[in-house]
């Protein structure tokens, strides 16, 4: 079974996270295949606009922890597994083609940070995200530590990233960090309808215009990038981490 799957409703690709009996938890394999196909999605001329989503009851439950024990054993394991996180966020942010995320469920970790890398964000009423990182002596990555607290200021985005409380859909709406709250049912639809409203404007200036709102941040996001990276990689080598990470995992 493929771990992302790859669809096309005209316009529009639709990317889905595909391991609903993980609740779509990060593992390396699902990383490559995320890079791959947001490739395929941004060198095909028809797609206008990429809709994100994942299969099942949630959108993306973080790490999954037990591989990422194996995946982080070695500093050159934690680089890599890192990179590739990162690489999904370069994937996102810095294609010409806007993404809209369609978020159900659990948005944890890595996965709230895809939220927050999308260009626009369509909410389940039961969507629940946390970060919970600094509970496991960890630290967030996708260039949070830059776009967060520009989104919502220094105070609010320490909080969310310090205490890791679930933030609700209600509550992501009242910081701007998600633009539409819809019914369930009603999410990837609505994502859709709103992809498709975007294709329908000029290529060159949708494009064009992303490109240079993301340039304006590019110096800085790489720079978080590479500190997120460089502070992950310090934890993982640290007994403390590697004894919360693995009591996490064995829950």
């Amino acid at each position: 079974m493929s771990r992302v799957l790859f669809e096309k409703q005209g316009p529009v690709a639709i990317v889905t996270l595909n391991r609903p009996e993980r609740l779509n938890a990060i593992s390396g394999p699902m990383l490559d295949d995320m890079h791959d196909t947001f490739l395929r999605a941004q060198h095909d001329a028809e797609v206008k606009a990429i809709v994100l989503c994942g299969a099942g009851r949630a959108f993306c439950a973080g790490d999954d922890l037990k591989e990422f024990s194996e995946q982080t054993a070695t500093a050159e394991g934690t680089s890599n597994y890192v990179d590739r996180i990162q690489q999904v966020t370069r994937d996102i942010m810095f294609s010409g083609k806007p993404v809209i995320g369609a978020i159900q469920g659990y948005a944890v970790g890595g996965g709230f940070e895809w939220v927050l890398n999308c260009d626009m964000v369509v909410a389940s009423e039961d969507l629940l995200c946390f970060f919970p990182e600094m509970a496991w002596g960890q630290f967030v990555t996708g260039g949070v530590t830059h776009l967060l607290p520009r989104a919502v200021g220094y105070q609010r985005a320490m909080e969310l990233w310090l205490l890791g409380e679930k933030q609700s859909a209600a509550a992501l709406h009242g910081l701007g960090l998600v633009n539409r709250v819809v019914p369930k049912e009603n999410v990837l639809s609505t994502a859709i309808e709103l992809a498709q409203r975007i294709s329908e404007r000029s290529t060159f200036t949708v494009s064009r215009l992303k490109k240079m709102v993301n340039m304006q941040l590019s110096g800085q996001l790489a720079a978080a990038l590479q500190l997120e990276a460089d502070a992950t990689s310090s934890a993982m080598g640290h007994e403390d981490t590697r004894r919360r990470v693995a009591g996490f995992a064995s829950k």
